[in-house]
């Protein structure tokens, strides 16, 4: 099971023909793409015969989930509920009514009311999901400093709760000017780098195998002098956006860069010497 996030708030306790409906008592607030448990329970024990639980939104009066005629009603749900909300089946017959939400949404926020039918007594409690935690998205909190020539990690990570298929688009762009630059795009599950900027076409790539994971880091391949500069991973998941940016700072020339230039100084240094050696002799024999 995914990890469950117990969601409470104002409850309200409704008592009616005998049948006490227990709900949580405070408020909590969910992570985006969690799962969350809306407690309904009686202390009792109840009839299964005729009994009939029912999960409603109050602000919409959207059928959440159903439970009759002693088993649960998937094909009533509201499609924004498919696969997404579910009984514990087997806790049913002990008098436990809860609701399972998977893959929270930000338009999952709002009041719920469970009503429970059984023989001529009912009771039913409503629960405030009051508020869903934003996006998280993290990057490199400092500058990066890189050689010329050597490849670059631009760190980019997404709430785990995020699962890559409740991801909308991610981007990486670079500040250029007063205008944005696409390095890489992720779309549809997929990467598009066709889609690049022909300055980072064949340079940028995600670490696939890291994707399942939230990390969609990017790397730089044979960084350039004119890469220097601020890149923004832009995140698009459930209806919210979140962004981290990253700075390329400074651009040096790398150790073998070095040793080539010394290399270069010290052939022309010993040609330069070679020729006045030449000249000398040529000048003294001259003479």
């Amino acid at each position: 099971m995914d990890l469950l996030t117990f969601v409470f708030a104002a409850v309200i306790l409704v008592v009616s023909d005998g049948l006490i409906v227990h709900g949580p008592s405070g408020p909590l607030v969910a992570p985006l793409g969690s799962s969350v448990v809306l407690p309904c329970y009686v202390d009792e024990l109840l009839l299964m015969e005729d009994l009939e639980v029912e999960w409603r939104r109050t602000d919409s009066d959207t059928l959440v989930h159903l439970y009759q005629d002693g088993e649960s009603r998937p094909e009533t749900r509201q499609q924004d509920y498919h696969d997404r909300a579910h009984f514990f089946t087997d806790q049913i017959q002990h008098g436990n009514f809860s609701l399972r939400l998977d893959n929270l949404r930000a338009q999952d926020k709002g009041v719920y009311r469970c009503k429970v039918h059984s023989q001529q007594d009912f009771g039913e409690i409503v629960v405030e999901i009051k508020d869903v935690d934003h996006l998280l998205v993290s990057g490199s909190s400092r500058s990066i400093s890189v050689s010329v020539g050597e490849d670059i990690t631009l760190n980019c990570s997404v709430d785990s709760h995020i699962t890559p298929e409740h991801i909308e688009e991610i981007s990486w762009k670079k500040t250029d000017e007063d205008k944005d630059i696409l390095v890489l795009l992720y779309q549809n599950n997929q990467t598009l780098s066709d889609s690049s900027d022909e300055r980072y076409r064949d340079r940028a790539e995600f670490f696939t195998a890291e994707i399942p994971k939230g990390n969609f880091s990017l790397r730089l391949k044979s960084v350039r002098t004119e890469d220097k500069g601020v890149y923004t991973c832009q995140v698009f998941a459930e209806g919210l956006s979140a962004n981290a940016t990253v700075v390329l700072e400074r651009l040096g020339f790398s150790v073998s860069h070095i040793m080539v230039l010394i290399l270069c100084i010290s052939a022309s240094g010993s040609a330069l010497l070679l020729c006045w050696l030449i000249y000398c002799r040529s000048h003294n024999e001259g003479l």
